[in-house]
């Protein structure tokens, strides 16, 4: 079985223009990926992917930072890179590519360590998040996983990295290691990236605590939309989604739960606050949530379908993962002869030198 990748987004012409930039990202496979990582992040980069040469990858090294089971992670890598090309990324505009599949991003991110200060790790604020109290006892990997984060865009001369803006001090720490690598050398050994803060549409809130981003690392199920949810799913989530007692339907920061409804709603649409406010003027929530349900389940139906039809032709898909890689590696291979040119490890000796 043969399974064709198409989307819905309108793309540019494919053109050989040699001035493209280039945007890597990348998103670990655990947890279920959720309407906050479409709406956020996936989507803007299936509706720009004409305009740049684009590196999307599977992070999986930073997965086995923490617990994971091996079955489990194997799984999510196989359904991350099914969701990836199902919401629309096109191979003939990105390579999509698992991290461990080429080795440099580990070999890099030793390299990258020995030239990291402990004081810079100390300050990230997001392993001392995910450590909490257990920070003696939490692996080193999660300790250093900004390195290996930088290396993930440092490899490939990366121009800009899409992120949220809580990963905003994860761009200034890369800034900050290939600067600094780069002085102490007097080499342009890197390229310097520049993070795409995306504002508008960034930040989707939980469902049963608007306060918070919507996470899939929440215990609570009911506190997201996954891209897999079936129909009935999506329906009891939205209706148990925490709203208040005015029963209007208006866009107000002081009321968070039906904002972030509408603000989905919103988005899904591409209508204006003014023209989703009128359509509802007069109605209560029941209509309301009704109407967006509605719109999830149509929005995620074309999605789930091109998903299923690559889960059930894995070799298909493992192609499409063994041919990313291939495509990247001598970028990759090319940056860390680079490094270990400048740093002054000997060069492997080739037959019959």
């Amino acid at each position: 079985m043969s399974v064709e990748i198409s989307t819905s987004i309108e793309l540019a012409p494919i053109t050989n223009h040699p001035v493209k930039k280039r945007v890597f990202s990348g998103i670990q496979p655990t947890g279920n990926i959720h309407l906050g990582n479409y709406l956020g992040a996936i989507r803007n980069w299936v509706s720009t992917q004409a305009e740049y040469d684009n590196i999307f990858c599977i992070v999986d090294l930073h997965a086995i930072t923490c617990p994971i089971d091996p079955k489990e992670l194997r799984m999510n890598t196989r359904k991350l890179a099914a969701l990836y090309l199902a919401s629309g990324l096109d191979t003939r505009y990105c390579k999509l590519f698992v991290q461990s599949h080429v080795h440099e991003h580990a070999e890099a991110s030793w390299i990258l360590n020995c030239f990291t200060p402990m004081g810079w790790l100390n300050r990230m604020t997001q392993f001392k998040t995910k450590a909490g109290e257990n920070a003696d006892t939490v692996s080193t990997g999660l300790y250093s996983y900004p390195v290996l984060m930088a290396c993930d865009i440092l490899l490939y001369q990366s121009h800009y990295v899409p992120v949220g803006d809580d990963q905003r001090q994860h761009i200034e720490f890369t800034r900050d290691i290939a600067q600094r690598f780069n002085t102490l050398y007097g080499q342009q050994v890197f390229t310097i990236p520049e993070g795409q803060i995306r504002v508008a549409g960034a930040r989707v809130m939980s469902l049963d605590d608007p306060t918070k981003k919507m996470s899939k690392s929440d215990p609570n199920p009911n506190s997201r939309i996954n891209l897999l949810d079936d129909p009935k799913t999506i329906k009891q989530k939205i209706n148990r989604a925490t709203t208040d007692s005015l029963r209007l339907v208006t866009f107000d920061p002081a009321r968070p739960g039906i904002t972030n409804l509408l603000t989905i709603y919103q988005a899904l649409t591409g209508q204006s606050q003014q023209e989703i406010e009128e359509a509802f003027a007069g109605k209560g929530y029941g209509d309301f949530k009704a109407a967006l349900i509605e719109q999830l389940v149509e929005v995620l139906r074309p999605i789930q379908q091109r998903y299923h039809d690559l889960m059930n032709d894995l070799p298909t898909l493992e192609g499409i993962l063994k041919q990313g890689a291939d495509d990247i590696r001598p970028t990759a291979q090319a940056t860390i002869q680079q490094m270990k040119n400048v740093v002054g490890l000997l060069q492997y000796p080739q037959s019959g030198s």
